[in-house]
């Protein structure tokens, strides 16, 4: 396929990282970034991850394909205003939440030039100046919805993810909320809880950072991510995250119970279910 003139709206860690890898893999004959945040697109520029910084309209009018890389209320928002805006070109978006979004366009006559996406990938860092090099290789792309698209404009965004190293899985919207909140938006409010708990009980910042172990590290890394990405993410999934959050504190009183009766069987018991997991995570 030909190399194409792609726009990436919001180029933070997740639009900044694409823009290296759609680089490198000869995707672009040109990368237009668009940031409402000015420091954002003047770094974006100064890292060349991408070729030039246009205006909103501007990089609609030059471009073939348009990236939608920013939070997710504000796709909810945009999204309509770009399909108002393109003829024929191929618009995706990179969000953690779908049904919403896909609701919000259902019934648009550029319904079809739109590809739902979710990279999973992401790390607690926020701005140009965290994209990472290959941060897309052997990870999974969720297209949701995929019936919705247009034929040309699907094989393209398939042909990009590809390109860049991902394995494609497609989903039903709703389906994939559900299972983003069990994989993803659990595991962040789970870190978010833990590193206020710490913070609360230890008010001596430094023995914190002289106690940390690996495991305390790796726990709450989490709790470093945006709240301007995550805040929406919880709101626009709140009921599936409602419904594993409840799950969650009720295997937390479990344990909780078992310290109290010092009940040494039932978490022994609670612990071997929790090892598990290794039938999922190696």
């Amino acid at each position: 396929m030909e190399r194409k003139k792609i726009a990436i709206v919001g180029v933070g860690l997740i639009g900044g990282s694409l823009a290296i890898q759609l680089h490198e893999k000869k995707l672009s004959s040109k990368l237009i970034g668009v940031d409402a945040n000015e420091g954002h697109a003047k770094k974006a520029l100064e890292l060349e991850l991408v070729d030039e910084i246009l205006s909103f309209d501007e990089a609609i009018q030059q471009s073939d394909v348009i990236v939608l890389a920013v939070p997710v209320d504000t796709m909810v928002s945009l999204l309509p205003i770009i399909l108002n805006k393109i003829d024929d070109q191929v618009v995706l978006d990179l969000g953690s939440t779908k049904s919403q979004l896909i609701e919000a366009i259902k019934n648009h006559p550029k319904r079809g030039r739109y590809v739902a996406t979710h990279p999973m990938w992401g790390t607690e860092y926020s701005g140009p100046q965290a994209a990472v090099r290959g941060a897309y290789e052997n990870k999974a792309v969720i297209i949701c919805n995929a019936e919705e698209s247009d034929t040309d404009a699907l094989e393209w965004v398939k042909h990009m993810y590809k390109k860049i190293g991902m394995h494609l899985l497609e989903m039903e919207a709703k389906a994939h909320d559900l299972h983003a909140a069990y994989v993803s938006h659990i595991s962040h409010i789970t870190s978010f809880a833990l590193a206020n708990t710490v913070l609360e009980k230890e008010k001596e910042e430094q023995a914190i950072f002289e106690l940390a172990s690996a495991g305390f590290e790796s726990t709450v890394r989490l709790a470093k991510s945006n709240p301007a990405m995550w805040v929406p993410i919880f709101m626009q999934n709140k009921e599936n995250v409602l419904d594993v959050l409840k799950e969650h504190i009720a295997q937390l009183s479990r344990f909780k119970e078992s310290l109290e009766k010092e009940d040494n069987e039932y978490l022994m018991r609670l612990i071997e279910e929790a090892n598990k997991i290794r039938r999922i995570i190696k």
